[in-house]
């Protein structure tokens, strides 16, 4: 092998190490704006729901709001959660589980009264 064209071979080894290089830095770059980008929406969440709980207000429902905004804006896919239409409950309305009545074949009895009872 010429020694030229083993140099040449490497001086273009070395550039494309180089261009790949400079590449991967822009990657990194891109994704620590992403990542500061997303923790600076979470500290501005934290800092709503700290101000509405110091209002007295509920909290929870601001920050799911806050989340779906988040997501509808990240990802634009047409999912629309599927509602029945024909719901009716599963007992008969005079059911109470507290009362007693409304029927239902299990009922509670106080056991015997004896020593094993634990408590």
């Amino acid at each position: 092998l010429e020694p030229e064209l083993v140099v040449r071979r490497q001086e273009a080894l070395a550039a494309a190490r180089l261009r790949m290089q400079e590449e991967l830095n822009a990657q990194a770059e891109r994704y620590k704006e992403k990542q500061r980008r997303l923790e600076e929406e979470k500290r501005r969440q934290k800092i709503a729901m700290w101000e509405s709980m110091q209002e007295g207000k509920s909290y929870k429902g601001n920050l799911k709001l806050n989340q779906q905004e988040v997501e509808s804006g990240a990802s634009t896919s047409s999912a629309v959660p599927k509602s029945k239409q024909n719901k009716k409950p599963l007992r008969g309305g005079g059911y109470n589980p507290l009362s007693g009545e409304g029927g239902g074949t299990c009922s509670w009895r106080p056991g015997r009264r004896g020593p094993s009872a634990g408590g």
